[in-house]
């Protein structure tokens, strides 16, 4: 059994550098299915945080320190081992697949049967209220049905943890709200650590968690 320390994310030593200015400098441990809220103005660095930890930062940073979940070290995996799951401000809901077949895409490859994978998509449909919705066209969805469709993608790729980039920033006030409601909820209910960026200080209300302040932000 794994020592409970070693459980959830752990961030040491993290400091990402733009020429020479330091951009972040971090330590953080995040606990399954908490938050980390991360915020600052934009331009701060926020997103290249997001993008070291899943491995994709722009080789025009500099950037050290470890990100470790459940004791595994991330830094030394490539992108697509590291099962980091995303959401951005675009839902990034893939044009040419119907509804449901953006959710079944994302499932992992040992699920062979194409009924077994149309199954799992359909109820991960009916999940976050979209029954009898998987051979729609997603530009027939409106932006919280897609923002729900998104999550959904995420959480069948059976991800370690969660990044969201501003994903509620182009909602509207009440869709937001709900919105945050059940990333959040799904993230605690699946046991995975999120870290958020955002300028939004209701999100981070909203995420009940540690926040982490960048250039002019004052800390909540």
């Amino acid at each position: 059994m794994q020592h409970m320390s070693m459980i959830g994310l752990h961030l040491s030593g993290i400091e990402i550098r733009l020429a020479d200015t330091l951009l972040i400098a971090l330590e953080a441990h995040v606990h399954p299915g908490t938050v980390l809220t991360v915020m600052g103005p934009s331009g701060s660095g926020k997103s290249t945080l997001l993008a070291y930890i899943g491995g994709f930062l722009d080789p025009v940073f500099a950037a050290r320190g470890r990100v470790r979940i459940d004791g595994v070290d991330l830094t030394v995996l490539k992108p697509e081992d590291r099962r980091t799951g995303l959401l951005f401000q675009d839902a990034l809901l893939f044009p040419h697949l119907s509804v449901g077949a953006n959710i079944a895409f994302a499932i992992p490859q040992a699920v062979r049967s194409r009924r077994q994978r149309r199954a799992l998509a359909e109820a991960a449909l009916q999940e976050v209220g979209l029954d009898g919705m998987y051979d729609r066209d997603p530009e027939t969805l409106s932006g919280g049905q897609k923002a729900r469709v998104a999550l959904q993608r995420v959480l069948v790729s059976k991800p370690r943890l969660l990044l969201l980039d501003e994903p509620f920033s182009k909602l509207d006030m009440a869709l937001r709200a709900q919105t945050r409601a059940l990333v959040f909820s799904k993230a605690a209910d699946a046991g995975l650590p999120v870290v958020l960026v955002t300028h939004d200080k209701a999100d981070a209300e909203a995420a009940g968690g540690s926040v982490f302040s960048l250039g002019d932000e004052n800390g909540i």
